[in-house]
């Protein structure tokens, strides 16, 4: 004998719907979201493309790489997804008079609406460990990866008889390679230095890789440099020299990006790392993780706001769904407006919880109220 059996025969039914119901928005939930987080990364990889066509970079790397940003993509979804879930699934159930089963058999909205809450609040728990965890930890591997096969691959991109522009400060020419990987007739140009431009020069050379940054050695070879000052041009001769070929700066030059970040990071910014011009956007993006996770919930209930408030229609109703989708294309566009507003002026970010959570709870008050208040009463008659 189980739990499930000693509970009265109502109870066991309505945990029997709920589970009927919530297994149907979560295959869809997994479903909808794992589509079209696939579609976003396909857009996405479209930009590393080139790095496969044009530079040889193996499949499996190209997965490895783009797959970091995957986590990123569904946390951004997530919160669409959940709200397209709900609405489709309640309507499905509608159409099919399943909800007019349920409601005739004594269920009420909130009851009804119970399954759709537990979805929406397994997808804000989703997205909140996806903000506060996942998300910098996979977009910062991804950032170290791609600074990885960038500068390995300078060391295979140069071209025999081409000028290789190698990064917008740099070019290389090499008028061939033989079989032992030997480059011959090397010439560089390097601006890397804005005030001391150069001219290398060098007979032959080869590369190698000394801590993931490929290196040109130089071999019988001239630099040349002119004078900005007085206009003539020195000329430095060496039997061997050796330069770095790397397209990015390394680690402890490179600017992190803000969704590298943790959240105390974003919440009190390092005045040595983030410039005082840019300590809103970093604000905003901390704030943007911690709300997010409640636009899932606010999502959701606009959903079931829409299908369960008001008598069901027997021929089916466009109205209400295409007002819950204009709902929420309208608090996605404010939500964007916000968010760049509150970067200029910080004093505007304790609306973005507000506008996260409004909704939600606006539309919990329509749904639910009558039916809390009745609750309430009789508990004080009783």
């Amino acid at each position: 004998m189980t739990v499930r059996s000693l509970l009265p025969w109502p109870t066991r039914h309505l945990l029997t719907l709920d589970r009927y119901v919530l297994h149907q928005l979560l295959v869809a939930l997994a479903a909808t979201t794992g589509g079209l987080a696939a579609l976003i990364w396909l857009m996405q990889s479209l930009h590393f493309v080139s790095l496969v066509v044009d530079r040889g970079l193996s499949l499996r790397v190209f997965i490895s790489l783009t797959g970091l940003l995957v986590p990123s993509f569904v946390a951004v979804v997530m919160p669409i997804t959940t709200f397209i879930v709900c609405l489709f699934i309640y309507m499905r159930l509608a159409s099919d008079r399943e909800l007019t089963v349920m409601q005739a058999s004594g269920q009420s909205p909130l009851a009804l609406a119970r399954p759709g809450l537990v979805c929406a609040i397994l997808s804000a728990l989703t997205v909140f460990v996806l903000n506060m965890w996942i998300v910098p930890s996979s977009y910062h591997a991804f950032r170290q990866y791609e600074l990885q096969i960038r500068n390995k691959m300078a060391a295979f991109m140069l071209q025999d008889g081409v000028f290789t522009k190698i990064s917008s400060t740099m070019t290389v020419y090499i008028r061939s390679r033989d079989q032992n990987g030997i480059l011959w007739g090397i010439m560089v140009e390097d601006d890397r230095q804005s005030d001391n431009h150069a001219t290398i020069l060098a007979n032959r050379g080869n590369m190698v890789i000394v801590n993931d940054i490929p290196r040109v050695v130089l071999y019988d070879g001239s630099r040349q440099v002119i004078d900005r000052k007085t206009g003539r041009l020195n000329m430095l001769v060496f039997k061997q020299d050796s330069m770095d070929l790397s397209t990015a700066r390394q680690e402890n030059q490179r600017v992190r990006d803000s969704a590298e970040m943790s959240l105390a990071e974003l919440l009190s910014p390092d005045p040595n790392e983030v410039v005082a011009r840019d300590r809103g956007k970093f604000m905003v993006e901390g704030w943007r993780r911690l709300t997010s996770p409640l636009t899932c919930f606010s999502f959701a209930m606009v959903g079931l706001f829409a299908v369960l408030n008001g008598a069901f229609s027997r021929h089916g109703s466009i109205m209400r769904p295409l007002m819950a989708v204009l709902v929420i294309v309208g608090l996605l566009a404010m939500t964007l407006l916000l968010q760049n507003m509150a970067g200029r002026h910080v004093r505007l970010i304790p609306l973005m919880p507000l506008l996260a959570i409004l909704p939600g709870l606006v539309c919990s008050y329509l749904l639910f109220a009558r039916e809390i208040k009745a609750s309430l009463r009789l508990r004080r008659q009783a």
